[in-house]
């Protein structure tokens, strides 16, 4: 069974000739394969959308181990961001479903974390300037959308813009240390007494500091090129 053809804005190239449609092994760089139904790779990303209610749920139980199972839940999410991608080069198995729905999960994780971290003050740098989360928060969030709309534009424009937005190492950077920063905010978001708590979420808002650096970064580097195909 084909893959569907995404279909493009009515817009023409400079030299006035129609552009064409870009399909969705092109969209989705998948090399033309064909995997069909629901395979294992997007089995898992669905269940990276299952266990935000679970992170919701726990995050306000008051009990001793609620901030630890939240936090291992955020990673075992986070395990399968990178095992999804893995098994489906392996396996062969990527699909344009897959595909797309992949970074959705992403995005809905790490912003439902962000807003979670909002509602209760997380203890550390964030107590001492308590605008600083939501602030990060909003950086990021807001840099995620921008670069949506900016990759579904580039996929209508197709070319060398498509080629403008695929995913570079300062991306994969951002990735891993928004991932490192929300699990150790969670795990010590109730801090305690001690050397090794107090260092835990110190470092948890540093490196989610960090994190929207590299997203505020790497979103110039992505509009540096993309701006000369928008006319």
């Amino acid at each position: 069974m084909r893959l569907p053809m995404i279909q493009k804005n009515k817009s023409k190239s400079s030299d006035g000739e129609a552009k064409p449609e870009i399909s969705a092994e092109d969209r989705y760089n998948l090399g033309g394969s064909k995997a069909k139904g629901l395979t294992l790779p997007t089995i898992l990303t669905l269940g990276r959308i299952v266990l935000i209610p679970a992170i919701y749920y726990v995050y306000f139980l008051k009990t001793t181990w609620a901030a630890a199972t939240c936090s291992a839940i955020f990673l075992v999410a986070a395990i399968t961001d990178w095992l999804d991608g893995y098994l489906a080069r392996k396996m062969n198995s990527t699909s344009a479903f897959g595909a797309f729905l992949d970074p959705v999960a992403d995005k809905l994780m790490v912003a439902a974390t962000l807003i979670l971290l909002c509602t209760i003050q997380p203890v550390g740098p964030a107590t001492t300037y308590p605008a600083l989360v939501p602030l990060c928060a909003t950086c990021i969030i807001s840099r995620e959308i921008t670069m949506s709309a900016l990759r579904e534009w580039a996929a209508a424009a197709g070319g060398e813009a498509h080629k403008a937005v695929a995913v570079n190492s300062l991306g994969k950077w951002k990735t891993a240390t928004q991932m490192a920063a929300l699990t150790l905010m969670l795990f010590f978001k109730e801090g305690g007494k001690g050397l090794v708590p107090e260092l835990g979420a110190n470092l948890g808002v540093a490196l989610l500091l960090a994190s929207t650096i590299l997203a505020l970064w790497s979103l110039a580097v992505y509009m540096g090129p993309i701006l000369k195909y928008m006319d």
